[in-house]
Formats: C-alpha cells, sequence, structure tokens
C-alpha cells in the first residue's frame, strides 16, 4: 500500500487532467451500458406500439443516440490523447527525479552498481510505468463502471441469475488474486535479467578498443550469451505464469456463458423469466466481460509497472552519504590552508585505506604525494572534494571543516586534472566550456591558448567545432589531457589536484602538458600525485605514502638524503 500512495503522489501536479479522464471514461462507460438497457425497454414499450407512433418517435431517440456517441468519441479522443500525454509528462518528471538523484549519490553508489543497470531504469523501467500511469487508474476506473453497471442491471432484470453469475466473478477474482503473486515475481526477476544484459551490453560497447585489441570478441559474446540465456529463461517463467493466468481467465468466462444458458433455461422453464430478459442478460455479458479481458490485461501491465516502480523506488530512497548539511554554509577563506587532522578511512571494516593522517598544505604551496599503487594517494586527494567522506578525522581549508561548507561552493574552488579524462560526446568548444558554461568565445580561446592547444585547434578543419567523438575517441591523450587542463584554466580554482596528469602520455605530450600546468599551478595551493618524480621535484614538500600512513616527507634534497622509499624511486628512475 505504501508503495501504491507513493505512486499515486506523481497524480498530483495533473489531477485536473486524471480526474477529468476518469469522467470523460466514466461517459464512455455509461453509454456502452446505457444501450442494452435502452432496446430493453424500448422492445417493450414503443416497439409495440402502431407504425405511425414508432416512426413518429424513432427520430428524435436516434439523434440523441448520435448526440451521445459523438460525445463518447469526443471523450475516448480526449482519455487516448490527453491521458497518454499526462502518462508521459509523469515519465518525464520520474526521469527527471531519478537523473537528478543519480547526481546526488556519491563515488561509493557507484563503486558498486553498474552503469547499464542504471540506465535500464531510466530508461525501459520508467516506459513501463508510464503506461502504468495512464492505463492503469483508466482501465481500471471503465472496467468496474462497466462491470458493476452490469451487475445492477442483471439483478433488476433477474436476481437468481445474476447472484450465480456474481459468484463466478467472485470465485475467477480469488484466483487471479494468487496467480497474480506469482506473475508479480516473475516480472521482478525480468527487470534485474534485462538489467544485467544491459550492464554487459554497456561494459562491452565501452571496451571495445580493448576487446579488438585483445581478440577477446569470443569470450564478450559468451558473457552476453550468458545473460541474454537467462533473460529468456525469466521471460518463459513470466508467460508461462501469464498464459496460466490468462487462460484460467478464459474458462471463468466461457462459464459465465454455461452457466446463462443452463440456470436461464430453468429459469424459463420455470416461468420466472422470459426468452427475451435471457438475450438481455447475454448482451449484458457480453458488456462485463470485455474489460474482464481488459483487467486481465491491465493486471500483466500492473505488474509490469509496479516492479518497474519498486525499481525506482529503490534508487530515489537511496539516502545519498555525501550531503549538505542543514547549517551548511558558503566556503569562507578558499586560499587558506588545507589539513587534515587525525584522518582516517575505510570503506568497511575489512577493507582500512588510511591510517590517521595528519598534513597540512598552506596556501599557495605546492605537495607531491608519491608511493606505491594502492597506498592511498588517490583516496587522500578524493576526500578533499568529498568524494568520500573521512571516517574519522576531519579535512579543513582555511579552518573551515569542510563537511560544514556547502558542496557546490566546496568544489566549485577545487580543480582537478585526472589521468584518465573524460570527455563528453561534442564540439571542443563545448568541452572546455565545461569548465565555466558562461564563458565568452574570448575567454575560451585564452584557456586554450593557456593550455597550449590553440595552435592545434586552429589547425583543425573546424577549429573549436571540431566534433571530439565518444570519450575524445578522435583525439591523442595528450590533446584530450590539455583540453582537460583549458577546462581548469577556465574554472580557474584556487585549489588543484592533479592526480597522475602526465603518467600515460609520451615524452613530447608530457612536456606540454608539464609546461601547462606549470602555469596552471601559479598561485594555487597544488596537490600532485606522480609516478614520475621528475615532474615533482620542485614541490614544497614531498608525502610518501605507503599502506595508508606517511612514511616520509620533505624537499627532494631532503628525501634523497634519507635513502628510504622515496631515495629508491629515484635512483630506479635515473637508471
Amino acid at each position: 500500500m505504501k508503495t501504491i500512495q507513493k505512486f499515486i503522489s506523481y497524480y498530483k501536479p495533473y489531477k485536473g487532467v486524471f480526474f477529468l479522464d476518469l469522467l470523460c471514461a466514466a461517459f464512455v462507460s455509461l453509454v456502452d451500458l446505457a444501450y442494452p438497457q435502452i432496446l430493453r425497454t424500448l422492445t417493450k414499450t414503443l416497439f409495440l406500439e402502431s407504425k405511425s407512433v414508432i416512426l413518429q418517435k424513432l427520430p428524435l431517440i436516434g439523434i440523441i443516440l448520435f448526440l451521445a456517441y459523438v460525445l463518447q468519441a469526443l471523450c475516448n479522443y480526449y482519455v487516448a490523447c490527453q491521458g497518454h500525454i499526462m502518462g508521459a509528462r509523469m515519465e518525464r518528471d520520474m526521469r527527471q527525479q531519478l537523473f537528478e538523484h543519480y547526481e546526488k549519490l556519491s563515488f561509493s553508489y557507484y563503486d558498486s552498481n553498474n552503469t547499464g543497470t542504471m540506465m535500464s531504469k531510466l530508461v525501459s523501467d520508467l516506459f513501463d510505468i508510464s503506461e502504468m500511469a495512464h492505463h492503469g487508474p483508466e482501465n481500471l476506473f471503465i472496467s468496474l463502471v462497466k462491470i458493476i453497471g452490469s451487475f445492477i442491471f442483471l439483478f433488476l432484470i433477474q436476481w437468481k441469475l445474476a447472484l450465480v453469475l456474481l459468484a463466478t466473478v467472485v470465485v475467477m477474482g480469488f484466483v487471479s488474486f494468487k496467480q497474480n503473486r506469482s506473475m508479480h515475481a516473475t516480472f521482478l526477476d525480468n527487470r534485474r535479467k534485462i538489467g544485467h544484459v544491459n550492464a554487459t551490453l554497456q561494459d562491452s560497447l565501452a571496451g571495445i578498443r580493448i576487446v579488438q585489441a585483445f581478440a577477446n570478441e569470443e569470450i564478450e559474446r559468451r558473457k552476453f550469451k550468458r545473460g541474454n540465456e537467462a533473460f529468456l529463461v525469466s521471460k518463459k517463467d513470466n508467460y508461462r505464469a501469464m498464459g496460466l493466468f490468462q487462460g484460467s481467465n478464459t474458462f471463468f468466462q466461457g462459464m459465465m456463458y454455461v452457466l446463462t444458458l443452463v440456470v436461464g433455461a430453468v429459469l424459463i422453464a420455470r416461468g420466472e423469466m422470459t426468452p427475451e430478459d435471457m438475450a438481455m442478460i447475454a448482451l449484458y455479458i457480453g458488456v462485463f466481460i470485455s474489460p474482464i479481458k481488459i483487467l486481465v490485461e491491465l493486471t500483466e501491465m500492473l505488474q509490469k509497472g509496479m516492479s518497474g516502480f519498486e525499481r525506482f523506488l529503490e534508487v530515489v530512497e537511496t539516502t545519498p552519504d555525501i550531503k549538505d548539511k542543514k547549517q551548511a554554509v558558503e566556503m569562507k577563506d578558499p586560499k587558506g590552508e588545507i589539513r587534515f587532522q587525525d584522518v582516517s578511512f575505510y570503506y568497511d571494516e575489512e577493507e582500512k585505506v588510511l591510517h590517521h593522517v595528519n598534513l597540512t598544505v598552506p596556501s599557495g604551496s605546492s605537495l607531491a604525494l608519491v608511493g606505491p599503487s594502492g597506498g592511498g594517494k588517490t583516496t587522500i586527494t578524493s576526500l578533499i572534494p568529498r568524494f568520500y567522506d573521512v571516517t574519522e578525522g576531519a579535512i579543513t581549508i582555511g579552518g573551515q571543516d569542510i563537511r560544514d561548507i556547502k558542496l557546490k561552493s566546496l568544489r566549485k574552488n577545487i580543480g582537478i586534472v585526472q589521468q584518465e579524462v573524460y570527455l563528453f560526446d561534442g564540439s571542443i568548444r563545448d568541452n572546455i566550456a565545461y569548465g565555466k558554461p558562461d564563458a565568452t568565445e574570448e575567454e575560451i580561446r585564452l584557456a586554450a591558448k593557456r593550455a597550449n592547444l590553440s595552435e592545434f585547434i586552429e589547425g583543425l578543419p573546424d577549429g573549436y567545432d571540431t566534433f571530439v567523438g565518444e570519450r575524445g575517441t578522435r583525439l591523442s591523450g595528450g590533446q584530450k589531457q590539455r583540453i582537460s587542463i583549458a577546462r581548469i584554466f577556465l574554472k580557474n580554482p584556487p585549489i588543484l589536484i592533479l592526480d597522475e596528469a602526465t603518467s600515460a602520455l609520451d615524452n613530447e605530450s608530457e612536456q606540454y602538458i608539464q609546461e601547462s600546468l606549470e602555469k596552471l599551478s601559479e598561485g594555487r595551493t597544488t596537490i600532485t600525485i606522480a609516478h614520475r618524480l621528475s615532474t615533482i621535484r620542485g614541490a614544497d614538500r614531498i608525502l610518501v605514502i605507503e599502506e595508508g600512513r606517511i612514511t616520509e616527507q620533505g624537499s627532494h634534497e631532503e628525501l634523497v638524503d634519507q635513502e628510504g622509499t622515496y631515495a629508491r624511486y629515484y635512483e630506479m628512475s635515473q637508471r
């Protein structure tokens, strides 16, 4: 019931359309209900009159029925058109809410969830929810009006036969309810399995260059086939449940006609009912069997929609790990010193990453982090913009605990250049302007120039309008890296984090990037993660991070003199 109440809340902005839709649906149903009764009344009254009386009154009856069916057609148009538009708008609202919630979720959520599965919830699940949003209440309402209305007229015609038919419908409803539970389970399983298929597809296509480079297409085919076959098995279970559901309903519908014939014949033989009334009852059975068929189809739609809505709720009711406090404020001193005060971080008790880290980065200084992979260097830099929250201790900037700062204000003042550069599908201009969406053309060109990129861009046939391809596949690693640096120049943050920004580049590209990074670092508090020690020799202070602890610190010369881990790394780099 709580799930249904939450679903109903999405109708609130469109309640005017919704109630008018139901009103039109009610009129459509009432016209269908009225016709057999009008025919029965005319058969017992007007059609027994003389020819002249019939011809005199028939035109007026014809005009009234004509106008009723014209109005019914208009109502049907409204239901089919505006009802679907309402469903599409609800789908849009839910999709927007889901997307915005995805953006609020922290890195830890994305660490444990697959992009393909998330896309499945964003696209296919919401389509089924949209169909349910429109057809669900409307078809349910139409069906109930027709079924209840039909039984009212049936009881007025012959209550004994109506009672037999009502008992049949009750038994049919009970059996359907039991079968619904198994259908719901299979639909939910369908959703999970297609999510796995989408996840495998997204993973394989995103890594297609690696797949083909290793000639592992057959491995990916087998992975996809496993997911695809599992989805087929799930669909088979689903269709078996649906077949049983629809078959049993068809049986009960046939039983209604059999009971009408047998019980009706007995009542006629006893003189308790006329053959004309029996024919009229058969007409009403046709009227309410049609909505029963609709209810059968609606059940499938409702099961699909509700299983999709439950998956939707799984996401939107996930509380973001990282969020603003109610009393969060703007950053007061973004140029202030950065301080780690007894900071520990771990994903769980089994996986401790940082242990009681204490460090201070003075404003405008440069700090370099070196050490073995998995030692905790990237974790340290990820804690500063609150991609993860510290487990113990505190991080302050200018004396202000970062957990008391609004996330937008905090991240606005931090620029990050990563080894893995992500470019969005669009032009070079669009990707540079991502650092400042309202930037002028002059600002974009200046940022490109400062990143040693302008000469390359101006040499392209389309210049700044050059399409970069998905993930920047049309550009080299160095070109992509310089675009990411141009973004940061445009953003102009006081704090800069360089996460192994040159480790994957060739020597020539590295020289260009290093020049750009030196320009970018001027006057900013800079924290650099580096594997190539040549890029950090000039850092004000260097920390060696091993197994989540600071094991060495000092200038390049001081660390070489200590003859520890850093000195060993430096000696290896000179070979």
